[in-house]
């Protein structure tokens, strides 16, 4: 009954003001963009009628031409089709506007996962106390990253908080002044961003959004649990930050880099409570208070623009003085606003968020090779020997001995003390190591301070791991256990509280080996982590390295967390949000306190509200690995099959995405020319199937292993596992949302390629297995039943830039075939990549 009330509503609020804004859209006068809004439904229809009819794109788009326009030339014909592409685009903000601004009306404070609903479901359980203590040490953290999927300039992202602001109050006059100031607006970065401007722009979101979402939720959870005996600690909510300490494939991210990062991050703060305390001094104008304020209001001023030294401490020194009088002499008159600054003060401390560095561990090795060879000369050593030889070194190296990425790393170990003093401890602790699979992968890091001159005493950094490969999964039991029994480490563990984080890539792990088995694996892998850790006296936190679409570890996040069983340790939530997802899950105020709540909730759900449907059972999991395997196998072929790489490299848009100037990082790993499956990096990967609608990283083997099972009549077990399993039916609504947003007749013309036809059959094969056989699962007549409101609004989005497809394929075809002007038609590939990528919101 929600499901169908909200639907109409979606219809009401959304739909129709698309249709309604649209039209007035269509008639705006943009420059050289005339009577394009009239052809575009020429073009959709022709695409939509010739894809069900088989028809190739070139022959739509042809089509479309000689139908409805009388251009002839090739220049006319590439200039319209440019002008179509800048209108979708502006199309797609326009729907994204829409749908952002209508979110307050389509969600409710007492929706499941909300802090309401939490507490209502607590009072009517019984069970309030035990949440109030989950909530006593419970934390969720939320890190961006700089993962280049933001498609929008800043400029464009104004616009579009203003259109949305404009559209929540039906202000047409506004609504029709914006659109023109979008159809003038460039979308296009003329350079790739450097690192600093990356952070730049998700600074931006720390300042405007997530100052005070996390403010007043922090306020909201203590008044709605709070008895006068509770007390909520203020790491409950968490944010940290990669752009500028990310290296990881990004030449670019240097040591000076990162200082000036952490640099902005403290001056943005500082600037935050600046602003926050202006609002509070027009309330608080008392005798006496108002004097604490004007000197911590000349502090901060001090602090920001002379850069004279704050602590976190000091403004807290100056809001208790403020207090004790406000309370003693004015009847704590406003208390409340003091109150709510202090709390901000406490989460965010002078650092705003953490900044991690984040390097592979293939070129720690290296940095370690050359740091041996200088210290010890060319002696014959292992890699464990070389640095257990290094950690016992008494003299600090001089990194002028060195140059390169080996100089560099060095620096960056050299200035976290520095960093720290500056922003706190809390705004940089730690130290995270891609594509680890052995202990040599921790130890290194450990041995980079040894020989930087820190004493073991003053290493105030979490070394934190990251298994992401299925050789790195599989290893990272005995790996952690070396690690715990390791002396020196585990004097480091005692020193750092005896906790250990680790992360767990999503996304390479998905890339590696398929959807259902990576999952698997990375549900498997925590639990015996947990176990391990626990064993061992040691509190685990997990951090999962997640994307936008359930083939990143994306989709349902509350449901993905709120079904992992009591066997997975559960003190900290901790995932990555990357680019382009910040903009459309905590792009707003309204978004991002729903979706914080909802990870907290998910987090305390698991732990108060037992569940029989989250511990799997011993049949239930012996069925996963039987079905994870057989999935792997699948997914295996399809990676080891001859057109494997060639088909991204010729039929898809992987080797443009290095061209949209959207990120500072390189779309691959290493710099050779040659394209090696293992250096291809998970976005442009995973984004590349989106582009082609064929998103089989979301499904790929997992139909087939389905299929399996019913052909030795075992799918009603299947069914079983359905039904009893919470994180097994996760996995199956998220793959479905994978094949909700593929459109396969878009490649139909494939199948009769000599070169990749046969290949192109594999993967529609299993994309109408997995489908039938997910339907036949769930009971549902179509995909995404169980969410009307996404199922809608993805339905739209697709309507909106299947006429965008059908010129990216046009273009891919002409490069394919060599024919016309080869430059403009790479360039229309480019250019169509940012509406599709927008459009998608979490497809890559």
């Amino acid at each position: 009954m929600i499901h169908d009330q909200r639907a109409e509503k979606f219809r009401q609020i959304v739909e129709n003001k698309f249709q309604i804004y649209n039209s007035l859209f269509m008639s705006l006068p943009y420059d050289k963009m005339t009577n394009i809004g009239m052809l575009l439904p020429f073009l959709y229809e022709e695409s939509k009628n010739g894809y069900e009819a088989g028809k190739t794109p070139e022959q739509i788009v042809e089509e479309f031409f000689t139908s409805h326009t009388d251009l002839q030339s090739e220049e006319q014909k590439l200039e319209l089709l440019f002008k179509i592409i800048q209108y979708i685009e502006r199309q797609v903000v326009l729907f994204d506007s829409i749908e952002d601004a209508a979110f307050p009306s389509l969600h409710s404070e007492s929706d499941s996962g909300t802090v309401t609903n939490l507490f209502e479901r607590s009072l009517l359980d019984h069970k309030l106390e035990k949440v109030r203590e989950k909530l006593k040490d419970f934390t969720v953290k939320v890190v961006f990253t700089a993962h280049p999927t933001q498609f929008y300039p800043s400029s464009v992202q104004r616009i579009i908080q203003d259109l949305r602001t404009a559209i929540t109050t039906d202000s047409v006059t506004n609504i029709d002044t914006l659109l023109q100031q979008l159809g003038k607006t460039p979308f296009v970065n003329k350079e790739k961003p450097t690192p600093i401007d990356e952070a730049l722009s998700i600074i931006s979101y720390l300042r405007y959004v997530y100052y005070d979402t996390i403010g007043e939720l922090f306020t909201k959870i203590r008044n709605t649990f709070g008895n006068g005996h509770f007390h909520l600690h203020e790491d409950i909510i968490q944010l940290g930050f990669w752009p500028g300490g990310d290296r990881d494939g990004n030449p670019f991210v240097t040591a000076d880099v990162t200082k000036r990062v952490s640099e902005e991050l403290r001056s943005a703060i500082l600037k935050s409570y600046y602003s926050h305390l202006k609002f509070i001094r027009r309330r608080l104008s008392f005798r006496g208070v108002s004097e604490v304020l004007q000197k911590l209001n000349d502090e901060l001023y001090a602090a920001i623009f002379n850069n004279e030294k704050i602590t976190t401490e000091d403004i807290l020194k100056r809001a208790n003085e403020a207090e004790k009088i406000l309370v003693e002499h004015h009847n704590s008159l406003f208390l409340e606003l003091l109150v709510n600054f202090r709390d901000r003060v406490k989460i965010f401390g002078t650092h705003f968020a953490t900044l991690d560095v984040r390097q592979d561990s293939r070129i720690h090795q290296q940095v370690i090779d050359e740091v041996h060879a200088k210290v010890f000369g060319n002696i014959e050593a292992t890699n464990d020997e070389k640095f257990n030889q290094l950690i016992q070194i008494s003299d600090k190296v001089n990194t002028d001995d060195f140059e390169g990425i080996v100089q560099d790393t060095l620096l960056t170990v050299s200035q976290i003390t520095g960093i720290q003093q500056a922003n706190g401890f809390r705004g940089m602790n730690r130290y995270i190591i891609s594509n680890s699979d052995a202990v040599k992968d921790v130890m290194n890091v450990y041995a980079f301070f040894k020989v930087c001159g820190y004493k073991d005493e003053d290493i105030n950094m979490d070394i934190v791991p990251l298994f992401e490969t299925m050789e790195g999964l599989a290893n990272a039991e005995n790996v952690m256990n070396e690690l715990y029994q390791n002396p020196i480490y585990k004097k480091h563990l005692e020193k750092r509280g005896n906790q250990q984080t680790i992360m767990l890539g999503f996304s390479d792990g998905t890339k590696d080996g398929g959807y259902l088995k990576a999952n698997w694996e990375i549900y498997k892998a925590k639990e015996i982590l947990t176990k391990l850790s626990e064993e061992s006296g040691i509190k685990v936190v997990f951090f999962d390295g997640r994307g936008g679409p359930p083939a990143r570890g994306g989709g349902k996040t509350h449901d993905f967390y709120a079904s992992q069983g009591n066997t997975i340790a559960n003190n900290k939530i901790e995932l990555t949000i990357q680019g382009q997802t910040i903009t459309s899950i905590f792009g707003n105020k309204e978004q991002a306190k729903y979706n914080f709540e909802q990870l907290l909730t998910a987090g305390v759900e698991n732990d108060v509200f037992k569940n029989s449907k989250k511990d799997l059972t011993g049949k239930e999991r012996k069925l996963i690995i039987e079905l994870a395997d057989i999935s792997y196998k699948k997914y295996s072929d399809l990676k080891a099959h001859p057109m494997f790489v060639p088909y991204l490299q010729e039929m898809s848009t992987l080797e443009y995405y290095g061209k949209t100037n959207i990120g500072s990082r390189p779309s691959k790993r290493g710099g050779n020319s040659e394209l090696k499956f293992e250096d291809l990096r998970a976005i442009p990967f995973v984004g590349s199937w989106s582009q082609l609608k064929q998103n089989v990283p979301g499904f790929f083997g997992f139909g087939f292993a389905m299929e399996e099972m019913k052909k030795q009549g075992r799918f009603e077990e299947v069914r079983d596992l359905y039904k009893g399993s919470d994180f097994f039916k996760t996995l199956v609504l998220n793959s479905m949302m994978s094949m909700n947003k593929s459109y396969f007749p878009l490649t139909y013309y494939i199948k009769s390629n000599p070169k990749f036809g046969a290949f192109w059959n594999i993967l529609f094969e299993e994309y109408n297995l997995s489908k039938d056989i997910m339907l036949e699962l769930t009971g549902f007549k179509m995909l995404q039943e169980e969410d009307p409101l996404s199922r809608k609004s993805v339905k739209i989005r697709e309507k909106i830039v299947l006429p965008l497809l059908s010129i990216q394929q046009y273009a891919l075809m002409k490069i394919q075939k060599g024919e016309g002007n080869k430059e403009a038609y790479e360039k229309l590939v480019t250019r169509s990549l940012f509406g599709n990528i927008n459009a998608s919101r979490n497809s890559a």
